[in-house]
């Protein structure tokens, strides 16, 4: 798998944590929305500000599917890898995998659509289908 890899780093809070001091597991879904947005924000420039408020769009998710492989725990340094597995017309497919060092704890495929005011699907522009362009996977 080749194509960029937008990572961020985030360490585990207490309010991600249930009594067992894991994270509870729809805080891992809060954390990826949160890594979207920091992509959008990044390297597509064009924040949530900027879609939501000024352009009138957004990029909900149409479909999402989890893996849970291993507890993180309270103070735990997780890094965040985000790729695209494809561009579509209106949608993006997305892959999570998230660690801690060398230790895979979580992975998940996301399907985000950019939708208009009336919340219907419209065609990426092509000034962000550009930027989003390097981060589609491409076989080895």
């Amino acid at each position: 798998m080749s194509g960029e890899v937008f990572t961020s780093r985030r360490r585990v809070r207490f309010a991600d944590c249930d009594a067992a001091g894991i994270v509870f597991f729809p805080r891992y879904f809060e954390m990826l929305n949160g890594v979207v947005e920091d992509w959008f924000a990044g390297p597509l420039e064009a924040s949530f500000r900027e879609l939501h408020l000024n352009r009138h769009v957004s990029v909900p998710t149409a479909a999402v599917e989890a893996r849970f492989i291993a507890p993180s725990r309270l103070e735990d340094d997780l890094t965040f890898a985000l790729t695209v597995t494809r561009l579509g017309g209106a949608s993006c497919g997305l892959r999570h995998r998230i660690s801690a060092g060398d230790q895979l704890r979580f992975e998940a495929t996301q399907t985000i659509v950019h939708v208009g005011a009336s919340l219907k699907p419209e065609p990426w522009p092509e000034p962000l289908r550009v930027r989003i362009a390097p981060f589609v996977e491409t076989a080895p």
